[in-house]
């Protein structure tokens, strides 16, 4: 798990800042789903406005809790929090890009997305009923593929995570019977399985031992060289995770929900990955200090407007310009300085 401070800033030739913000540090902690990102982004952000991210890559659910305590400028979950949570923390959330969860095997003699999957195949395999990679539901799903005569070994995030959250959201969709005994969650009682802390934990356990299946962001497994699998969509139809099927799904998102909590989750469509999510940052509305604040959304901004091809790059989905100015005007209608004054008033 990436537990290391990343450290970083973001790219040359952005808009013009008060002299304030130069040389400026903000921090944050969360989410490992968007970590790759944020790092590349937090590079540009540096050498473009001068302001330097420090973020401690620990899963969405240390993420929530350091910023309920204040402890980071910001907080970043791919799990949406409920309203009241939001309340009761006087936190402002918003999406900052889009990913994808993509499924993980080490199984000998099978290529990069050659093995097809449903999601009810994977609610069996993670419920401990599928327990040998040549099932006869598994072979039947993969005619012509030899499969081998060996233990289906699942790994799962064993810290608090917003892949966690957004994999079993999946599962609960496409299973009701693991929607009604294990269901949604950032944490959840794994049914079978081995424990792993962050995607790169996940990644690292599942390329290490034979015979396993994992689920991590995408750019994790891109930048690993991971075998990835297809999946069965809500249309019936296996896809295969490219950044092509990404955008499908996002292309359907409803950003109408409170609080930017848009659903990606097994949407319609002959092309659509099944497996979407946004993640978000959690920012206090009553910030102890109204400069640090303007910095994390002067950084954001900053993406908003010019990271979209790093995330692009990463396999991640920028936002819609209409959601990028939906977040500003709540940005400068929620966040308050201690005279109460909106922080952002560009």
């Amino acid at each position: 798990m990436a537990t290391g401070l990343v450290t970083s800033g973001l790219l040359a030739a952005g808009r013009s800042i008060p002299a304030f913000a130069q040389n400026a540090a903000v921090t944050g902690a969360g989410a490992t789903f968007p970590a790759p990102v944020y790092a590349k982004w937090g590079e540009a952000v540096q050498r473009a406005i001068g302001i330097q991210l420090n973020y401690q890559a620990i899963g969405s659910g240390g993420g929530q809790n350091q910023i309920r305590n204040r402890t980071v400028d910001f907080g970043a979950s791919d799990a949406p929090l409920a309203a009241d949570k939001l309340a009761e923390g006087k936190l402002l959330q918003f999406p900052t890009v889009m990913g994808s969860v993509v499924v993980i095997v080490n199984v000998p003699g099978v290529e990069d997305n050659k093995l097809r999957l449903t999601g009810e195949l994977l609610a069996e395999i993670y419920q401990g009923k599928i327990t040998k990679w040549n099932d006869p539901k598994l072979v039947e799903a993969n005619a012509g593929l030899s499969l081998p005569n060996i233990a289906v070994a699942p790994v799962y995030r064993a810290d608090g995570s917003g892949t966690s959250f957004v994999f079993t959201s999946y599962l609960s969709a496409v299973s009701p019977e693991w929607k009604d005994k294990t269901g949604a969650a950032t944490s959840v009682r794994w049914p079978t399985g081995t424990g792993a802390r962050g995607n790169d934990g996940i990644a690292g356990t599942v390329r290490n031992t034979r015979g396993a299946i994992g689920y991590v962001e995408n750019a994790y497994a891109t930048q690993n060289h991971l075998i990835t699998t297809q999946l069965r969509n809500k249309a019936g139809r296996f896809v295969a995770p490219t950044m092509a099927s990404f955008e499908a799904a996002a292309a359907s998102a409803d950003w109408s929900a409170p609080n930017f909590a848009a659903s990606l989750i097994d949407l319609g469509g002959n092309d659509t990955w099944p497996i979407v999510s946004p993640t978000f940052i959690l920012l206090p509305k009553d910030p102890q200090d109204a400069t640090r604040s303007l910095n994390v959304m002067k950084l954001f901004d900053w993406a908003y407007t010019h990271g979209g091809k790093i995330a692009q790059e990463l396999e991640y989905i920028p936002l819609p310009a209409q959601v990028q100015n939906a977040v500003r005007a709540v940005w400068k209608a929620e966040v308050k300085g201690p005279n109460g004054q909106p922080v952002w008033t560009a």
